[in-house]
C-alpha cells in the first residue's frame, strides 16, 4: 500500500504509460553521458575578483580548448583575447568599443568563435540541460546556433540570426550570455571547501554570485562557522568577525555590504582610545574603501576597543563551559599591568601595550556598562542585516562539516586524531563522539543552535558551540592547540605567538592514516581521495600539496592576498573529469588594467590521476540516484498496465 500510494504521487508527474516511458528513455540517455567536471575551490578568503576569475577561466581548461580548436588559426594574441572575452565580457566589450573600427564586425566574428567553444564545453550535456542553462529570451537564438553542424543546409539561416542580433542593437548581451554560458557549461558542479569570509574585501560579492551558481555546495570553513556564530546573536563570534575585518580595513563590506552599523563601536572606541597611538592595531590595508573610508588611526582604536571586549566575553564562554577545556586561554586575569607583563601557560612576558582603561583587575572579564551597550548595538544589527542572514541561510542549506561524493571525501581542517593516528574522543552535550560520529554530531547541533535553539543540547548563550569550532584544540575545523590571538597584539615575543598544529597534520603525510579516515567515512582506502583545505601549501618552502602517497589534497594555496608572499601562488583548483584527475596551480591575479586590457596566467595543470575507462554518469552519486528513480518509473509503467493506476490524457 506504501508502493502505491507514492506511484499515485508519481503519477501526478507522470500521468500516463507514454509519459512514463518517455522519462525512462530520458533518465537512460542521462545515465549513458559522461561525467561532468567537478571543480574543488577552499579558502576564498573574500578575494571576489580572483575566485570568479579562477571559475570563470574554468582554471584553464577553457583557454585549452581555445588553443584545441583554434591553435593553428589564430595568433596568441588573438587567443588571449577570445579568452578574456570569456573571463570578463564586460570588461573586453568595453575596450572593444573603443579600439574596434567596426564593431559590429567583430561582434560577428567573435559570435562564430564563441558558438565553437560553446559547442565544445557542451559535449557532455543532453541539449535540454545545455537549453536550461542559456539565458531566458536569448536562449532559443543561442540553442539554434549552437547546432548549426547538425543543420549544414541552413547556413544561409543561421548567418540571419547572427546579423538580426546585431541589427537589434543586443550584440553586446548576446556576447555576454554566450561567454557565462561556456564558463558555467564549463563546470558542472562546484565545491567550495571551506573559508569564504575574512581578510579579503568582499565575501559578500561571492556569497551574491554563489546563490546565482546553477550547482554548488558548502564544507564550512572555520572562517564560516564563526560567521554562522555571529548570525545566532553570538558575542564572542560577533567580536572575532569585527575584530578580523576592521583589522584588514573591510568597512565597505560590513557597514555598505552587510548593513552592519559600526557607529556605536566607533564612538566609543573614540571616546575611551582617544589618546592611544593603538601603534600595533593598525589596520592591513590590502584593498581600499570606496564608500566607507575610515582613517588608519579610528579603525586602529575600533580594532582595540572590540579585541579587548573578545577577550571578556571569551573568559565568559571559557568559565561557561569547562568541557571545552580551554582555561589556558584565560588571560586578562594574569595581567600585571604594574610590572607591565602577562603569564601565559606558567611563562611571564613583558607587555608591549599596557592600557587597558576598561579591564577591572577585581573582575576582568566583565564588560563595562557602555561595552555592554556597544554589543547590544551589534547583535541587533547583525541580526537584522537581513543580506547577512539570507547569505548564512544559503551556506546551511547547501552546506555541512564534509560530503562525500563519487568517491571522495571533502572537508575544511581535519578529523582531530593523536599522535598514534586514532580518533580522539570528544565530549560535548553530555555525550562523547570521535571521527566521523563527533563530525555527524557537530553538524546537527550546529544547524540546531541556529534554526532551533531551544531544542539544541547546546549549554549557555547560542552559538557557543560554533564559537568553539571557530578556536577549540579538538575542533575539526581550527586543528591547532590554541588560537594566540592576545599575544599577537600585545607580546612582542614572536615565540609567544605560536600555534602548534593537532598531529592530524603530521599523520596525513603518511599513506596509512589517510586510508583510516576513508574507511571511517565508508569510502575505498586504496582508491578514494580526500579534499582538504585550511592551511596554505609553502610551496615556496618546497612543500607539496600532495600528501598521503597521493590520498589526500590540501587545495588551500593561498588566493588569499594576504598568504601570497609565504605561498609564492594564488591558490588551487582541484578538477575531477570524466577522464582524470587534475591538480591546477594559479598564480596571483592581476585586476584589470586601467586601459581595460587583461592580463591573465594560465595555471600550471598537473593530471594525478587517470581513468582506466571514461567515468559515465551512471558511474557516478548522481547515477545511482537516477537508477533508482528508473526503477521507480518501471514501478509506475507495471502499474499503468496491470490496471493499478488510472492513465490520464
Amino acid at each position: 500500500m506504501a508502493d502505491l500510494k507514492y506511484l499515485e504521487l508519481l503519477a501526478k508527474d507522470y500521468p500516463n504509460l507514454e509519459a512514463a516511458s518517455a522519462e525512462i528513455i530520458n533518465l537512460n540517455a542521462i545515465l549513458a553521458l559522461p561525467k561532468g567536471t567537478e571543480y574543488f575551490l577552499s579558502d576564498l578568503h573574500g578575494e571576489h575578483e580572483a575566485f570568479i576569475h579562477m571559475l570563470k577561466s574554468a582554471s584553464g581548461t577553457i583557454r585549452m580548448k581555445i588553443d584545441e580548436h583554434y591553435g593553428g588559426i589564430l595568433s596568441e594574441q588573438d587567443r588571449d583575447d577570445l579568452a578574456a572575452l570569456i573571463y570578463n565580457p564586460q570588461a573586453e566589450l568595453k575596450r572593444r568599443h573603443k579600439s574596434e573600427a567596426d564593431f559590429n564586425k567583430w561582434c560577428t566574428t567573435v559570435i562564430y568563435r564563441l558558438i565553437t567553444i560553446c559547442q565544445s564545453v557542451s559535449t557532455k550535456y543532453t541539449r535540454s540541460k545545455v537549453r536550461k542553462r542559456l539565458p531566458g529570451n536569448l536562449a532559443y537564438a543561442m540553442d539554434e546556433l549552437l547546432h548549426a553542424d547538425d543543420e549544414a543546409n541552413k547556413n544561409h539561416y543561421y548567418e540571419a540570426i547572427i546579423s538580426s542580433i546585431i541589427e537589434c542593437g543586443i550584440a553586446d548581451r548576446f556576447i555576454v550570455a554566450m561567454a557565462e554560458a561556456i564558463s558555467d557549461l564549463a563546470v558542472d558542479h562546484l565545491h567550495i571547501i571551506g573559508d569564504i569570509f575574512d581578510r579579503g574585501a568582499h565575501p559578500d560579492q561571492i556569497m551574491d554570485f554563489l546563490m546565482n551558481y546553477h550547482d554548488v555546495d558548502f564544507q564550512w570553513g572555520n572562517h564560516d562557522i564563526v560567521w554562522m556564530g555571529a548570525a545566532t546573536g553570538n558575542w564572542a563570534c560577533i567580536t572575532n568577525i569585527l575584530r578580523m575585518n576592521i583589522s584588514y580595513n573591510n568597512f565597505d563590506m560590513l557597514e555598505v555590504g552587510y548593513g552592519i552599523n559600526l557607529r556605536p563601536l566607533a564612538t566609543f572606541a573614540e571616546r575611551v582610545y582617544g589618546d592611544d597611538p593603538c601603534e600595533k592595531f593598525m589596520p592591513h590595508i590590502l584593498d581600499e574603501n570606496i564608500y566607507d573610508p575610515v582613517s588608519p588611526l579610528h579603525a586602529a582604536q575600533m580594532h582595540k576597543a572590540i579585541a579587548i571586549m573578545q577577550f571578556k566575553i571569551e573568559g565568559q564562554r571559557i568559565k561557561a563551559h569547562p568541557e571545552y577545556g580551554m582555561e589556558k586561554r584565560l588571560l586578562l586575569d594574569k595581567l600585571n599591568l604594574k610590572e607591565g607583563t602577562v603569564t601565559v601557560e606558567g611563562k611571564v612576558w613583558p607587555l608591549r601595550d599596557t592600557n587597558f582603561p576598561t579591564v577591572d583587575p577585581e573582575d576582568p572579564y566583565r564588560l563595562t556598562p557602555e561595552e555592554e551597550q556597544v554589543m547590544d548595538s551589534l547583535e541587533a544589527s547583525i541580526l537584522n542585516s537581513e543580506k547577512l542572514q539570507r547569505h548564512i541561510q544559503f551556506l546551511f542549506s547547501h552546506g555541512a562539516l564534509y560530503k562525500k561524493i563519487n568517491g571522495n571525501l571533502l572537508y575544511h581542517g581535519c578529523v582531530p586524531m593523536d599522535e598514534q593516528g586514532e580518533f580522539v574522543d570528544v565530549t560535548l552535550g553530555g555525550g562523547t563522539y570521535r571521527g566521523k560520529a563527533l563530525m555527524d554530531y557537530l553538524d546537527k547541533q550546529v544547524r540546531a543552535a541556529y534554526f532551533s535553539p531551544d531544542e539544541s543540547q547546546e549549554v549557555g548563550r547560542s552559538g557557543d558551540l560554533m564559537w568553539y569550532l571557530w578556536e577549540g584544540s579538538n575542533s575539526p575545523l581550527f586543528g591547532k592547540e590554541k588560537m594566540t590571538t592576545f599575544e599577537r597584539l600585545f607580546i612582542a615575543d614572536k615565540a609567544s605567538h605560536k600555534e602548534p598544529t593537532r598531529p592530524y597534520y603530521k599523520l596525513i603525510r603518511q599513506k596509512e592514516p589517510v586510508q583510516h579516515i576513508l574507511r571511517e567515512f565508508g569510502l575505498d582506502p586504496n582508491h578514494g581521495k580526500i579534499l582538504n583545505g585550511h592551511v596554505p601549501v609553502k610551496i615556496k618552502d618546497g612543500e607539496s600539496p600532495i600528501k598521503g602517497g597521493g590520498l589526500l589534497y590540501v587545495i588551500d594555496g593561498g588566493i588569499s592576498k594576504a598568504y601570497q608572499k609565504q605561498t609564492g601562488i594564488a591558490g588551487y583548483t582541484f578538477i575531477f573529469n570524466s577522464r582524470f584527475m587534475a591538480l591546477a596551480e594559479h598564480k596571483p591575479y592581476t585586476p584589470l588594467q586601467p586601459d581595460g586590457t587583461q592580463t591573465f596566467t594560465s595555471p600550471t595543470l598537473q593530471i594525478v590521476d587517470t581513468l582506466p575507462e571514461r567515468m559515465l554518469i551512471i558511474d557516478t552519486d548522481q547515477g545511482a540516484e537516477l537508477v533508482e528513480q528508473v526503477n521507480d518509473m518501471k514501478a509506475l509503467c507495471d502499474a499503468y498496465r496491470r490496471g493499478l493506476l488510472k492513465q490520464q490524457y
